[in-house]
């Protein structure tokens, strides 16, 4: 898990999104494109990590969701397509492609993926003292149990919001309308404030 936070150097991205078997040309210097990918996916591998992660998937399969995510960027920016907020459409690719994965895991009864977002989730700062931990503790579960009963569509919102996304954003991604996100949004930040305060 200590992968989730860690930026790859250049190199280790370079050959993670562009392998050296698939492009030679790569060992000289990466185009633009190739720069500007790397760069988003040092600014959003993270994010985007965790988001695929909420959605129940595996840390494996997550990676690999991420993965793919810029893969399809670089695509996508070769073939001259519309750069017009981009954070939104990998956003929107990570959402398809983990609907995608989660249900190809579901026809498969061996995978598991609440004990990965639950080490996601594990990840501290230095750590408090043992009144604070408890105390800590205690509320995080309360607002995780109230998370997790909330209905699919406003976790999501709920998620992306945290990400920095838009209302707009959300709400094209989700395919929903933006008094819908809104709508959303409000009711699960107030059922958090509730618990937050219980």
């Amino acid at each position: 898990m200590q992968g989730l936070m860690r930026i790859h150097p250049a190199d280790s991205v370079n050959e993670l999104l562009f392998p050296a078997t698939a492009t030679p040309a790569l060992s000289a210097k990466p185009s633009e494109i190739e720069c500007e990918v790397m760069r988003l996916f040092e600014q959003y591998r993270n994010p985007l990590l965790r988001y695929v992660l909420s959605l129940g998937i595996p840390m494996h399969d997550s990676e690999e969701v991420t993965q793919e995510v810029f893969l399809s960027l670089f695509r996508h920016l070769q073939l001259g397509r519309s750069r017009r907020n981009l954070r939104g459409w990998l956003f929107r690719v990570a959402h398809n492609l983990a609907l995608k994965q989660r249900y190809a895991n579901q026809r498969s009864p061996a995978t598991t993926a609440s004990s990965d977002w639950t080490l996601a989730e594990r990840q501290s700062d230095p750590s408090p003292n043992p009144e604070e931990q408890v105390s800590f503790t205690q509320k995080r579960n309360r607002l995780l149990a109230v998370l997790e009963a909330l209905p699919e569509e406003d976790q999501c919102c709920l998620r992306l919001r945290a990400e920095g996304l838009r209302y707009r954003e959300i709400a094209a991604l989700l395919g929903i309308s933006l008094g819908a996100v809104s709508i959303s949004l409000t009711r699960s930040l107030a059922r958090l404030m509730r618990a937050d305060r219980s």
